[in-house]
């Protein structure tokens, strides 16, 4: 029986856009999955025509739909999640939900304090408007060659725009954004004491949404927990577009012998 891995998207990239690497994982042994958040549809396409379904989802909602996705798995699955999808993966490692997790340019989660301005000018398009907490916002495609794309040419950034891009639920970044300020945050992750199965965390060097000093904060809250395994790798030269643009595979084929080292490649 081959080993599971799910692929959990970030804002504004639909699941479709994890395609390369399920092909990649497929070939070297792996069952694959890349379920949508709730309220996506099946295509980008379809998504964009109609985002209602995304309104007011928020971290919680997003976990929970993907422990229920698990849970029907009938075993523990490996988890890769870019962005967003990277805070949701280790909510779901911290939880003991699956066997192992890799986070690609995270989101921060709860007592991360260090903001880079690139991180608040790519998410003010969202938090800019209070009102964005309850609705979907799209970005355009000067938006997203700042926040996904600024080591890209032009052409390459708006291609991925028209291919991947739908819009995003304001409430993830809204709850992340005052997550030190609120006790029961959702966004707040067993750093210290849980012990789950290893941990992954990648930064992209040039990453604007999600800098390298942010991901560095991260893996520093985790430096206490002896009982667990957390590891940090760094892409130089890469922005937060490092899982769909042209240097894709390199990303990808570094997780592959990631999970090969730690006892989880196919038998």
């Amino acid at each position: 029986m081959s080993t599971h891995v799910v692929f959990i998207h970030g804002l504004w990239i639909h699941s479709s856009a994890w395609k390369p690497w399920q092909q990649l994982f497929e070939e070297a042994g792996y069952t694959t999955s890349a379920p949508g958040w709730p309220g996506d549809l099946e295509t980008v396409e379809a998504t964009r025509a109609n985002p209602d379904g995304l309104n007011n989802q928020g971290i919680a909602e997003i976990c929970h739909s993907y422990a229920d996705i698990i849970e029907k798995l009938g075993e523990k699955p490996i988890v890769v999640g870019h962005s967003f999808g990277g805070l949701i993966a280790q909510e779901l490692l911290a939880n003991d939900l699956v066997a192992a997790a890799v986070a690609i340019d995270p989101a921060p989660v709860k007592g991360v304090r260090v903001l880079p301005f690139s991180q608040l000018k790519s998410g003010f398009p969202v938090l800019g408007n209070p009102a964005n907490r309850s609705k979907t916002v799209a970005l355009d495609k000067k938006q997203f060659k700042y926040a996904f794309g600024n080591t890209l040419t032009d052409e390459e950034s708006n291609s991925l725009h028209d291919l991947w891009t739908i819009p995003g639920p304001g409430r993830p970044l809204f709850e992340d954004a005052t997550a030190n300020f609120v006790r029961n945050s959702p966004a707040a992750v067993d750093t210290h004491k849980a012990v789950r199965g290893p941990l992954l965390l990648t930064s992209a060097t040039e990453d604007h949404t999600v800098p390298k000093a942010v991901t560095l904060a991260v893996a520093k809250l985790y430096a206490d927990n002896t009982s667990s395994v957390t590891e940090y790798h760094e892409y130089e030269g890469k922005g937060h577009s490092l899982t769909i643009d042209s240097g894709w595979v390199d990303v990808a084929t570094d997780v592959l012998a990631w999970l090969d080292h730690k006892g989880f490649g196919p038998l």
